[in-house]
């Protein structure tokens, strides 16, 4: 087996730096008593300026006037730790958060699909850095040996051959064994972990207990500890606080693009798509009036999607039509309804330009700009009146057709037809076919009987134009060929 470990070193402040317009502004996390605050964690930009974690508040506040701050949230680094387990679960069905500040996989399953080591490594970490989130990365064949090779470089790998004398030469403060117990072997003068690996093992197991040895066991493969496994929620539910009222949509598209972000790396861990997902826009509660409840949008697709693009896309053309009835403070998207996900077909040799949009993608982009209503599919309907032959199907037109199918052989019928008949007011140079009768309808009290012809106007253009039937009178316009 092998196993790869993605240490996030700075998750906490990472979870703050990606809800960010500029996350290169100097801030830092806060914690502690309101008496005694102090820095959890500082941005780059802050260290720059001299800032520390550890330091208070207002030795900060005096190093660098006008920082900006922001509360340390543990819950919601848990949340983007397990956002990521969904994300990791894609390459493997073993994913593993039982490692603080970490994630665990095994990836020896995921040879032949994402390429050796080195590929897979390449493709980890572009997608880490699209999301936000800085780590280290290592590889060995046992997930406890990967954990402790996080905490000295990036991108190592051993196999088993090479992994003991790799692990010989590291520190001790770098095994991940626990504070105690490390400074105790320093005081015995042990600084490399090959040296504890050469001491007796039963004056080691009096002297620090059973579980220092099941450690180092772990860490060479000798020992297997069990690790619980991630499984993947059946729904997605993530909110951003703006930290700020937002009076217009366009305030509202950085944390949307996050938001639809996650929703996609959620998607492609489970190996599935989004039918349907609400937008909930929380808005701020005022003491000297009514508060407001969360403004619902519904964002529903024809057919299951997981591009990230795509789906911000779709969200953003329902949000700009949203009337937003008080400032909103946070954003929170709902997604439960998660069906499979069947990639659309393509040829291989793709005959349309390179920036073209594929179908499915440019028809939810028309619903989410012009409604739902407005964009919709044609079928054909069992009616020889040209009015009534045809219906609009508001689902995906090809799978939601009339039970009717059209004639095998149809006779000539354009393609603009017109929603109200009206009088051919052009000359007629020529009829090219001609008359066909439609009568019909007689059982409804909307009979038709008329006469079709195609005529071409003296000015070139091909018309559907009709009169009653068996008469010479003008001519009415019904329709228009290309």
């Amino acid at each position: 087996m092998r196993w790869a470990c993605l240490l996030l070193p700075q998750l906490a402040m990472d979870v703050v730096l990606r809800q960010h317009p500029d996350p290169d502004r100097p801030l830092v996390l806060v914690e502690g008593p309101h008496a005694r605050r102090r820095l959890h964690s500082v941005n780059a930009a802050a260290r720059a300026l001299g800032l520390r974690p550890g330091l208070s508040l207002v030795a900060a506040q005096a190093i660098a006037d006008g920082v900006q701050t922001a509360e340390f949230d543990p819950q919601a680094a848990e949340r983007a730790r397990q956002l990521l387990a969904a994300w990791a679960y894609r390459y493997s069905s073993q994913v593993s958060a039982d490692f603080a500040h970490a994630l665990v996989l095994e990836i020896a399953g995921s040879r032949r699909l994402f390429g050796a080591w080195p590929q897979l490594r390449q493709r980890l970490n572009a997608e880490l850095a699209e999301l936000g989130f800085r780590h280290r990365m290592a590889a060995a064949p046992n997930p406890f040996a990967a954990r402790a090779l996080t905490n000295v470089g990036d991108g190592l790998f051993f196999d088993d051959d090479l992994l003991l004398p790799a692990l010989a030469k590291l520190p001790i403060e770098r095994s991940g064994l626990d504070p105690a117990t490390v400074q105790a072997l320093q005081r015995m003068g042990l600084r490399k972990l090959g040296a504890v690996f050469s001491l007796p093992r039963a004056p080691l197991a009096r002297r620090f207990g059973p579980d220092l040895l099941l450690r180092l066991d772990a860490l060479r493969g000798a020992a297997e500890p069990p690790l619980s496994f991630y499984q993947p929620p059946d729904a997605f539910d993530a909110r951003i606080e703006l930290g700020h009222e937002a009076e217009s949509s366009q305030a509202l598209l950085f944390p949307l693009r996050r938001l639809t972000a996650d929703l996609a790396a959620y998607l492609s861990g489970r190996d599935g798509g989004v039918a349907r997902f609400k937008l909930l826009l929380e808005h701020e509660r005022h003491s000297h009036r009514e508060q407001h409840p969360p403004s619902e949008i519904a964002v529903g697709l024809l057919a299951p999607e997981r591009e990230a693009a795509m789906l911000f896309e779709l969200a953003r053309g329902r949000l700009q039509h949203a009337q937003l009835p008080a400032p909103v403070v946070a954003l929170r998207l709902l997604a439960e309804e998660l069906p499979p996900f069947v990639p659309a077909a393509r040829d291989l040799f793709d005959p349309r330009p390179q920036q073209a949009l594929p179908w499915a993608q440019l028809r939810e982009r028309l619903r989410a700009r012009l409604g739902d209503e407005r964009v919709h599919g044609l079928a054909a309907h069992a009616d020889h009146r040209p009015e009534r032959a045809w219906q609009a199907v508001l689902g995906d037109a090809p799978a939601a057709r009339g039970k009717a199918p059209p004639p095998a052989q149809p006779p000539p019928r354009p393609g603009w037809l017109l929603a109200e008949p009206e009088p051919l007011r052009d000359a007629v140079a020529r009829i090219l076919a001609g008359p066909e009768r439609i009568e019909s309808g007689w059982w409804d009290q909307d009979e038709v009987r008329r006469d079709y012809y195609l005529v071409e106007t003296a000015r070139g253009q091909r018309a559907w134009a009709y009169r009653d039937a068996g008469g010479d009178g003008a001519l009415t316009v019904h329709g228009w060929f290309a």
